[in-house]
């Protein structure tokens, strides 16, 4: 399993992704799920990943080719889409080519061919933008009413996202929510594991302000998670008892 969350907020996009796979207790791996690519002061972007690590990593490969093969035309890859919601069609294309090759055959073999993407990004002269693409190549767009999306194990770092985050957020502040939003996790799901991958773009920048690692060992991560950890057990000693509170009577 997975978590990978990513934000728009007005100053910016931010995205972090976990690098543990789980084929069983006895069977885990780290793969990277996160991808990231720069033209400095034309485009970049940025896919997280989900599922089936086999269909992930055909679809990853899928657009690495198109942008590597001399005789894609003009548009037809990421690095040369027009605009991010046709990164977001390409994806969802390659998604769906990837899937009608091995759907089936996973099913005999009863395994799940479920996958999804998460890409983000901008391109000069355009709005940032992030989309969710389902295994069947559809997808959806963050808005201002939700300004996050998650892809994985998103249950146990939702609660903070939706009591913290806004387009208003600031950039700073959504790095911060969507580490505590993945300590969470981490400290409920085994499946889910360090090291993370960060990345922060600001709006209009077209290149990464942050792009790093961050292992099991960091001593800034180490202290957010331990610091957190102390306010949540502080505020739960301040809530009042039930038979403190005062009746109606």
């Amino acid at each position: 399993m997975t978590y990978c969350v990513g934000l728009m907020l007005k100053e910016g996009l931010v995205f972090l992704s976990d690098t543990r796979t789980n084929a069983g207790l006895d069977n885990i791996s780290r793969y990277r799920k996160m991808f990231t690519w720069e033209v400095p002061g034309d485009r970049a972007i940025v896919a997280l990943s989900a599922g089936n690590l086999a269909i992930t990593q055909a679809v990853m490969s899928t657009l690495h080719e198109a942008i590597d093969d001399p005789d894609t035309k003009p548009g037809d890859c990421i690095l040369s889409a027009p605009s991010m919601f046709c990164v977001a069609e390409l994806v969802g294309q390659a998604m769906q080519k990837v899937q009608l090759k091995y759907h089936d055959t996973l099913e005999q073999h009863h395994e799940s061919s479920a996958a999804s993407i998460m890409i983000g990004g901008q391109r000069k002269g355009g709005d940032q933008r992030l989309f969710l693409v389902y295994a069947a190549g559809n997808f959806i767009e963050a808005t201002e009413d939700t300004p996050y999306l998650q892809i994985g194990e998103h249950k146990y770092g939702k609660p903070i996202l939706d009591r913290v985050i806004t387009p208003d957020t600031p950039i700073h502040e959504g790095v911060k929510a969507a580490l505590l939003s993945m300590d969470s996790t981490l400290r409920s799901n085994l499946s889910v594991g360090m090291p993370l991958d960060l990345a922060v773009l600001p709006d209009d920048a077209c290149e990464f302000s942050e792009l790093r690692r961050i292992e099991a060992e960091d001593p800034g991560f180490h202290a957010l998670s331990s610091a957190w950890s102390t306010a949540l057990r502080d505020a739960f000693a301040m809530m009042p008892d039930e038979h403190s509170t005062p009746s109606d009577d």
